[in-house]
């Protein structure tokens, strides 16, 4: 065996890793801030909407309402995975196993841990989950 290297073609060097660790920990911090943001304002839709005595059924705007709190709470749900899904490569980053596949063990190529850092999976493994 001549080095990790060449045995790893794609694993990922330190300096890599670090950038990397450094742009997850700014996403992690734009998505938070999000997270919150998003969590206000459906908090006080719906404590205007309780004081409204009228209904969504009912209230000419109601379906144009009822879309616009739909899509801000699919838009918080999926905020919330995506930060989950940066603690968890954080996570692994502390652990010493970032950028290792979580299904068969195999290198994470650094092409994808650049488009998502916070992969989880290497883009084979990835396939056969959806």
């Amino acid at each position: 065996m001549t080095g990790i290297a060449e045995h790893h073609p794609t694993a990922i060097t330190s300096r890599q890793r670090t950038s990397l660790r450094n742009h997850l920990a700014g996403d992690r911090e734009q998505t938070r801030l999000l997270v919150e943001r998003l969590a206000e304002e459906m908090g006080a839709f719906l404590t205007s909407r309780r004081d409204s005595p009228t209904d969504d059924e009912h209230d000419p705007e109601g379906p144009t309402l009822a879309f616009e709190r739909s899509q801000s709470q699919a838009m918080l749900d999926q905020s919330r995975q995506h930060l989950a899904e940066i603690d968890a490569a954080l996570s692994r980053i502390a652990t010493g196993t970032y950028g290792r596949c979580a299904s068969c063990g195999g290198d994470i190529a650094l092409g994808r841990l650049q488009a998502r850092p916070h992969a989880g999976l290497c883009i084979t493994c990835a396939g056969r989950v959806r």
